[in-house]
């Protein structure tokens, strides 16, 4: 009886184990995504070595993109992963990077794949979440970065018909009423995806790409004012995306939510290729598909910007006494008036000396001087 309970109690440790691993395994994935006219990345193979990363190493790989040296901490094992990803000049980097995090159900990854040729294209691996948060850390007054999460107090149906345009699409405006029209997007698939704005979820999708949308449109903007410093510092545009999560909540994870997740494809491959024309090819992609459930979905990968260290001054351990800078004071000047005194005396002695000096041709002053 005792070997069957012990028996029993290890079959259930066994699974336990395997299934915090399993867990670990479906945290999600991330896509490197190299530059259209430069090559910053290795080009992925099906025999690639790479099956997952940590977070800490992927910060580390986005560290480096950004033209900063990865942390001292980083082990052989890791750095061998690194050195897979990327390419190994290090005077070519493009010391900018396009960062994005997208929250969804597990059906991410295998969508993202089949979606649209950017992410098939790219070094794709899994992302193995560990026990802490791990974070980029950089120094502040060298990189500059740009958030993508800024919420959009309000929009116009002007802006939804310029975006649906931006897409290939179309928008009919509702003449009754403001932002109660129907969008039309033709997706990758060769289907059209059709969103009508009184539908709140739908209205909750839009809000959220036209967010992406108008933030990267700043960072172009804020990036051509950093161009024009003498010292253009690196660049992060980072953001998280979330609005799959009211498409899931209210259509489920297949139909509306499916066809939601290839429209935020064709949008973020339209909006790389718009950061691609802006920095000249000098950007590189890093794009979390997140799987974890919705409650528990946070930022994969925090930055951390570090200060300088301040400068220190030498400092007296033990201030002086009145008496003591008296006394200092006097050696001082005492030393002062016996230097002064003997460079006098030297001085004098030495003009007596010339001009009572004999003139004869064997001295020392007229040696060369040839006299009859």
């Amino acid at each position: 009886m005792d070997f069957q309970m012990r028996s029993v109690l290890r079959l259930i440790v066994i699974f336990s184990l395997l299934f915090s691993l399993a867990k670990a395994e479906t945290a999600g994935s991330v896509f490197f995504i190299d530059s259209q006219t430069r090559q910053y990345l290795r080009t992925p193979s099906p025999n690639d070595a790479v099956q997952s990363m940590s977070l800490r190493e992927v910060g580390a790989a986005v560290s480096v993109l950004l033209g900063f040296a990865p942390s001292d901490a980083l082990s052989a094992a890791s750095s061998s992963k690194l050195n897979e990803v990327l390419m190994p000049n290090p005077f070519n980097r493009p010391r900018a990077v396009f960062m994005l995090e997208v929250t969804g159900g597990e059906e991410i990854p295998f969508m993202a794949e089949q979606a649209n040729a950017i992410f098939n294209g790219a070094f794709k691996t899994k992302i193995v979440l560990g026990s802490d948060k791990a974070g980029i850390q950089l120094p502040g007054e060298e990189v500059s970065v740009i958030s993508l999460d800024e919420q959009l107090a309000d929009f116009t149906d002007r802006e939804i018909s310029d975006f649906a345009s931006w897409l290939g699409g179309s928008y009919v405006v509702d003449p009754l009423e403001a932002l109660n029209g129907e969008l039309a997007i033709p997706l990758a698939s060769g289907a059209t995806m059709s969103l009508h704005m009184s539908k709140k979820a739908y209205r909750e999708f839009i809000a959220s790409l036209l967010a992406l949308f108008r933030n990267s449109r700043r960072a172009v903007e804020m990036h051509e004012d950093l161009s024009q410093s003498t010292q253009p510092p690196a660049e992060l545009v980072k953001g998280c995306f979330d609005g799959l999560k009211a498409l899931g909540e209210q259509y489920g994870p297949e139909g509306a939510a499916q066809k939601g997740l290839e429209l935020l494809i064709i949008t973020l491959s339209k909006m790389f290729d718009s950061l691609q024309v802006a920095f000249k090819g000098q950007i590189a992609g890093v794009i979390f598909l997140n799987t974890a459930p919705a409650p528990e979905s946070e930022t994969m990968l925090n930055v951390i910007l570090t200060s300088p260290a301040s400068a220190r001054w030498l400092e007296e351990t033990k201030t002086p006494s009145t008496g003591t800078i008296v006394e200092v004071a006097l050696v001082r000047m005492t030393l002062a008036w016996i230097t002064g005194i003997v460079l006098i005396i030297a001085t004098l002695l030495g003009i007596y000396y010339l001009l009572n000096m004999p003139i004869t041709k064997d001295t020392l002053l007229y040696s060369n001087v040839k006299l009859d």
